[in-house]
């Protein structure tokens, strides 16, 4: 049998089933081209689409691990920076932990400002440790000061607290005028100390 054959000329109900290589050429190509058609769509649908997926997911990883390794790579480049810049950190952080009183130099720290005060002609009408106040990693520590004096020893004052070796911090300025022409400069100053187990 020839191709030549027109699928008019083709009855539908001779086609027996049971016996495929009797089929006419044409009418076996147009069902091996269906057969082809149809095992390829469930191949694509069973084999590969699911693979479409994750290839997609693959090469989302992959641009993530990269984006990872570029990070890292860029840490491990300058690890020797880093080292050098947190023990200039350690060593900082040293120095500044040694500015605040330990508790055996509270009382010394008060009797430095009673000192710093007279020197610069203040009277002292009150100086108290007022209540300690926990904080995350440091206790607070104020102190109450009420001094008379004038304006240039007030500034004379609060310079050189600023000078104590130790950490100390002026808050809550207050200055009134006396009935004497003097004035009354009230101030609370705090000084710090480290909680060593909040590390």
């Amino acid at each position: 049998m020839s191709l030549n054959m027109k699928l008019s000329d083709i009855d539908v109900n001779d086609l027996d089933l049971d016996n495929m290589g009797s089929w006419p050429v044409l009418v076996k190509v147009i069902f091996a081209a269906i057969l082809a058609a149809l095992v390829s769509v469930i191949s694509y649908y069973l084999l590969i689409d699911s693979k479409i997926d994750e290839l997609a997911s693959a090469k989302q990883k992959e641009t993530e691990l990269m984006q990872l390794y570029q990070t890292r790579y860029a840490v491990a480049v300058n690890l020797e920076a880093y080292r050098e810049q947190m023990k200039e950190m350690q060593d900082s952080l040293a120095f500044l932990l040694k500015q605040l009183p330990t508790t055996s130099e509270t009382p010394g720290l008060l009797d430095d400002i009673t000192y710093v005060g007279t020197t610069s002609g203040l009277v002292f009408s009150k100086i108290n440790w007022e209540p300690e106040v926990e904080k995350e990693f440091y206790t607070e520590l104020p102190i109450k000061i009420d001094v008379t004096g004038d304006y240039h020893q007030f500034g004379n004052f609060v310079s050189e607290v600023a000078k104590l070796p130790r950490i100390v911090s002026l808050h809550d300025f207050n200055i009134q005028a006396e009935k004497d022409g003097k004035l009354r400069f009230n101030v609370v100053a705090k000084t710090y100390r480290y909680k060593e187990n909040s590390q």
